[in-house]
């Protein structure tokens, strides 16, 4: 009788390898399953050939002819944009949906894709999946265009036998994200704009039309007043340093990403940002909006809720909420409920951990997820665009006072000279 070495993981999350006996593959994760256990690889002993459960296996399993060697994409750079990713698995969802076989599908999707980062990775899925690995195992080997969520969700599919299901899930959830994105961006567009012209204006004033204004105040041997000592002293700088203008940005954006590589220098710069008036808000709520749709996701496809508590930490990108994520996963292995120890973590409102609290007391935890995400989305679209009503008002004024300074800081020797001369 055939000897099957496995892997899988029991109720709480954790791995289990061991073997078993059975008389064929099928047999062998009935009887594991069985046990309780949700296979996550399985092969014969003393071959190298693995494959998943049965839900995808049927689809992702070897040809029977032997296929030719397939070209590779080649070396790239980067990662893949979320747009194109997107795009991707909606019309990867919509062929599974059609009935195609997944690897006709990938190469369709593969053969429209322009040379790049995606089609470099879908090269190498493809010739994973004909060399007999699942699907979910090879988009794992391409961590520049999948990442955890996305190989998670799609080996649940194939476990539970509904890839297409869950790849129409995975293209809403990026969908909805690439749209809250979107909003974000575009409401910042103008802001943006503004500063960066009056910034570049300012600077042209300071390093042509000063200096010039300094030195007709000198040939008249004008006394000049504090308030133009002052701009000049600021243009003679701009004038000397102009060269730091872009170096100091980037300084401080790569003194934050050093500190960053800190764990207490990351928390401490999280919790600062998390604390900035109005901005402090919308980072918050959008994380919050991210995580839990991602999680909601992830426990409707039939992930296990540690796993899912995981790949929510892991996309959160903030150390406050990631060590909080982390404290509710080891409160919740040592058996306690998910709002107890996120209520004891202060990182969202009453309402999200009452939310919770119902879901998890009714079994649906996923939908109380997805409306917690739903709210919170449209609550970050109301604040930036009370953002930008707000910051609109403020660079008028700012931008009032410069030109303000500039000018008054001109005419008084000028008018100081005039009397003079008179």
């Amino acid at each position: 009788m055939p000897t099957f070495q496995y892997e899988a993981m029991d109720n709480t999350g954790t791995e289990v390898k061991d073997t078993i006996d059975a008389p064929s593959e099928a047999e062998a994760q009935t009887m594991i399953k069985s046990k309780g256990f949700y296979v996550t690889k399985i092969s014969e002993k003393g071959t190298k050939k693995a494959a998943g459960k049965k839900g995808g296996g049927a689809k992702t399993a070897a040809p029977a002819k032997k296929k030719p060697v397939r070209k590779k994409g080649g070396f790239t750079f980067g990662g893949v944009s979320q747009k194109k990713l997107c795009t991707f698995t909606r019309q990867l969802s919509t062929l599974q949906d059609a009935g195609l076989p997944i690897l006709r599908s990938l190469r369709i999707l593969e053969g429209q894709a322009k040379p790049g980062v995606l089609k470099s990775s879908l090269s190498g899925v493809i010739e994973d999946v004909e060399s007999g690995n699942t699907l979910s195992e090879a988009m794992a080997k391409q961590p520049k265009c999948f990442d955890g969520l996305y190989v998670n969700m799609v080996k649940a599919g194939e476990a539970g036998g509904a890839l297409e299901v869950i790849l129409q899930r995975l293209a809403e959830f990026k969908e909805r994200g690439q749209s809250l994105k979107r909003k974000v961006q575009g409401a910042m567009i103008y802001p943006c704009a503004v500063v960066g012209v009056a910034t570049l204006i300012v600077g042209f004033i300071m390093y042509f039309i000063i200096p010039k204004f300094k030195k007709i105040f000198m040939d008249f041997g004008t006394e000049l007043p504090p308030m133009t000592n002052l701009l000049i002293f600021i243009s003679d700088n701009v004038v000397k340093y102009f060269y730091l203008a872009p170096a100091i940005p980037f300084a401080l954006y790569l003194m934050i990403k050093l500190i960053r590589k800190n764990k207490t220098g990351a928390f401490v710069i999280d919790w600062i940002a998390l604390r900035v008036p109005l901005m402090g808000k919308i980072i918050e709520k959008t994380i919050i909006a991210r995580t839990s749709r991602t999680l909601g996701t992830l426990i409707a496809s039939g992930v296990p809720i540690l796993e899912g508590l995981i790949i929510s930490r892991d996309t959160a990108g903030n150390a406050v909420f990631v060590r909080a994520f982390q404290n509710v996963y080891n409160a919740i292995r040592e058996g306690e409920s998910m709002a107890v120890p996120l209520k004891e973590a202060r990182i969202c409102d009453d309402m999200v951990v009452n939310m919770v609290d119902v879901g998890e007391e009714t079994g649906a935890l996923d939908t109380m997820l997805y409306k917690i995400a739903d709210v919170y989305d449209e609550e970050v679209a109301v604040l930036v665009d009370g953002l930008v009503s707000m910051l609109e008002p403020i660079m008028v004024v700012v931008l009032g006072l410069i030109v303000g300074f500039i000018v008054i800081a001109l005419f008084m020797p000028l008018v100081k000279l005039l009397n003079d001369l008179s």
